[in-house]
C-alpha cells in the first residue's frame, strides 16, 4: 500500500479533467477516410509547396454539427498547416453511436490515422493490434509532448509494458459530482450540499415530481449515459465493463462478481423504484441522445465544471456537490486516450499533431471552444479566459488532449486548474492502482461476457429492469460466457504484479 500510495501522491501533479463542452461534427464527416495527401492550395502553398497530409481523427460529441463547423475546421487546418505541415478531417460519433461505430471501424479495418478511446476498449483494440506501439516513436518524433506528461500517467497507459496512445493529462483522479438546476434547489428547499448517497436523493427527488407534474422527469437517462458513479467502489482492471473487479479499498485484492455485492443490488433497487414512480425518464433504455437540459445530473466533474453546463443546458444557474472521491485507478487514467492506427501512413505525422494539442494554447483552445469570433472570444485581450457566445460548438473537450493549456472559461474560478490539482493531491489511491489486465489469453471470454452484460445493462442500468429478477438471470448467462475464468485470470495476474 505503500508504495501504491507514493505513486498516487505523485499523480497528484497531474491536472483534471474536462467537461464534456461541445461537440463537433464535420461536414467531410461522411466521407470515408482514403489518407490521401490534400490538394489545398493554400496549405500547401504554407508549407512549402509540400503535400499536406490531412489525418482523420475519431472524437466524441454532440450532433448535429453547427452550421459552421467545416468553417471552423478550415481554420484550425490553416493554423495548423502552417506550424506543423498536418490537417485533420475531425470526424465525431454522436455519444449515442460511439461506442457501436468505434467497435465498427476496427472490426472492419476502415481506416483512420487517429481515435478517441478509454479504458471500456483501449486494452482490447491493443489485444487485436489495432493500435500503434508508441513506446519508442513519441520519444523521438514527440518529445515536447513526452515530456509534458508526467511519467506516473504515460505508466498508466501500458498494456505488455508499452505505450498505445496518448493519455489525456487531465483530471486523472475521479471525483463525482451531483449536479441541480437551483431553481428547483430554491422552489423545494433541498440541501443538496449534504446530499451524499442515493438513498438520500430519494426525497427530493419525489419532492420534484411531485411539484412539477407527471410529464416532468427529475432524472434524465439515455442508454450510454445511465446513472453514472454507480460502481466507483470497483476498480474494473480496465477491463471496461462492470461485472468484475475488486473493491478499491480492499488490501487483500480480491477480484469479485460485481452485481453479486449487497450495496450495488441496493442501488440497483432504489433505481428501479425511481423508475417506476417516474422520476426516470420512460424511454431511458432506448434513448440514444440525451437532452441539453437534464435537472439532475451525476458526472466526473471539478470546481467550476457546472459554468460549461449552464452555458451547454442553457439553464441560468446551476450547483454542485461533490459525493465520492477523489480516487485514482488504472481506469481514470485511462478514461481518455488517443491512439494511433496500427495502419495509419501518418504515424509520425499524428504524434506531432498530438503534440502541438497538448502544447499549442491557441489550437488546443480552438478545439475546446470552436470559431473565434463566433463560438467564443477572448475576455479583456486575456489568452487564458474566454467568453463562450454559442452553445452550439459539439466537441468534448475531456476528450482531445490537456487541460492545462486551455483557457478558462468566463464565470469559471480563475484558479479553476490548480484546484484540478489540488484534488489530484488529496487522490485515494485504490489497492490496485497501477494494475492493468492483459486479456490477450482471455479474449473469448472477455467477448463473450461483454456480449452478455450488453443484452442487460441498457434495462438494468437505467432501472428499467427489476433487479431481483434480471440479475440472477444475467449472471448466470455470465457464467457459461467465461465470468469465472476471467476472475481467475485476473486473481492470477493480481497476484504476480503485487508480489
Amino acid at each position: 500500500m505503500k508504495k501504491i500510495f507514493k505513486i498516487a501522491s505523485t499523480l497528484c501533479i497531474l491536472s483534471l479533467m474536462g467537461s464534456a463542452l461541445a461537440a463537433c461534427g464535420s461536414s467531410n464527416n461522411s466521407a470515408s477516410s482514403t489518407n490521401e495527401p490534400s490538394n489545398n492550395s493554400t496549405s500547401t502553398e504554407a508549407a512549402g509547396k509540400k503535400d499536406i497530409p490531412t489525418l482523420v481523427w475519431w472524437q466524441i460529441g454532440n450532433t448535429p454539427l453547427p452550421a459552421n463547423y467545416s468553417k471552423a475546421i478550415d481554420k484550425m487546418n490553416e493554423y495548423t498547416a502552417e506550424k506543423i505541415g498536418v490537417k485533420v478531417d475531425l470526424r465525431v460519433a454522436s455519444w449515442g453511436e460511439w461506442d457501436t461505430k468505434m467497435n465498427t471501424i476496427v472490426n472492419t479495418g476502415e481506416p483512420f490515422d487517429m481515435m478517441f478511446t478509454n479504458n471500456t476498449k483501449y486494452s482490447k483494440q491493443v489485444a487485436m493490434g489495432a493500435l500503434t506501439d508508441i513506446t519508442d516513436l513519441v520519444q523521438s518524433e514527440a518529445p515536447d509532448l513526452y515530456k509534458t506528461i508526467p511519467s506516473e500517467v504515460w505508466d498508466g497507459t501500458k498494456v505488455g509494458g508499452k505505450y498505445y496512445a496518448v493519455p489525456t493529462y487531465k483530471d486523472s483522479s475521479v471525483s463525482q459530482y451531483w449536479s441541480y438546476d437551483d431553481k428547483l434547489v430554491q422552489k423545494y428547499n433541498i440541501d443538496y450540499q449534504n446530499i451524499t448517497s442515493m438513498q438520500d436523493l430519494d426525497k427530493p427527488l419525489h419532492d420534484i415530481k411531485a411539484g412539477e407534474g407527471k410529464s416532468f422527469y427529475p432524472v434524465r437517462l439515455i442508454q450510454s449515459e445511465a446513472f453514472s458513479g454507480m460502481f466507483n467502489n470497483y476498480d474494473d482492471l480496465t477491463l471496461g465493463f462492470f461485472p468484475v473487479g475488486v473493491k478499491v479499498d480492499d488490501p487483500s485484492r480480491k477480484v469479485i462478481s460485481v452485481f453479486e455485492q449487497p450495496d450495488v443490488m441496493a442501488n440497483l433497487k432504489l433505481l428501479h423504484k425511481w423508475y417506476q414512480d417516474g422520476i426516470i425518464n420512460p424511454d431511458a433504455p432506448t434513448k440514444t441522445e440525451k437532452e441539453k437540459y437534464n435537472p439532475f445530473g451525476t458526472q466526473q466533474a471539478f470546481p467550476g465544471a457546472e459554468i460549461a453546463m449552464q452555458i451547454n443546458a442553457g439553464v441560468e444557474k446551476f450547483v454542485m456537490n461533490k459525493t465520492f472521491g477523489p480516487l485514482y485507478t488504472t481506469s481514470t487514467i485511462q478514461g481518455s486516450l488517443n491512439a494511433i492506427s496500427a495502419n495509419s501512413k501518418y504515424k509520425n505525422e499524428a504524434l506531432k499533431y498530438l503534440q502541438l494539442v497538448n502544447t499549442d494554447s491557441k489550437l488546443r483552445n480552438m478545439l475546446a471552444f470552436g470559431e473565434e469570433g463566433v463560438d467564443f472570444k477572448y475576455v479583456d485581450g486575456k489568452d487564458n479566459v474566454i467568453e463562450r457566445t454559442t452553445d452550439t460548438w459539439p466537441l468534448a473537450a475531456y476528450s482531445q488532449g490537456t487541460f492545462f493549456n486551455m483557457a478558462i472559461t468566463k464565470g469559471a474560478p480563475e484558479d479553476q486548474w490548480e484546484q484540478v490539482k489540488k484534488l489530484n493531491e488529496q487522490a485515494v489511491a485504490s489497492t490496485v492502482l497501477g494494475f492493468a489486465l492483459d486479456v490477450s489469453e482471455i479474449q473469448t471470454e472477455v467477448a463473450n461476457a461483454q456480449s452478455t452484460f450488453d443484452k442487460y445493462k441498457y434495462e438494468l442500468l437505467t432501472g428499467a429492469s427489476d433487479p431481483e429478477k434480471i440479475v440472477p438471470k444475467m449472471l448466470a448467462e455470465l457464467k457459461k460466457a467465461g465470468l469465472d475464468k476471467i476472475i481467475q485470470k485476473a486473481q492470477e495476474e493480481i497476484d504476480n504484479y503485487f508480489k
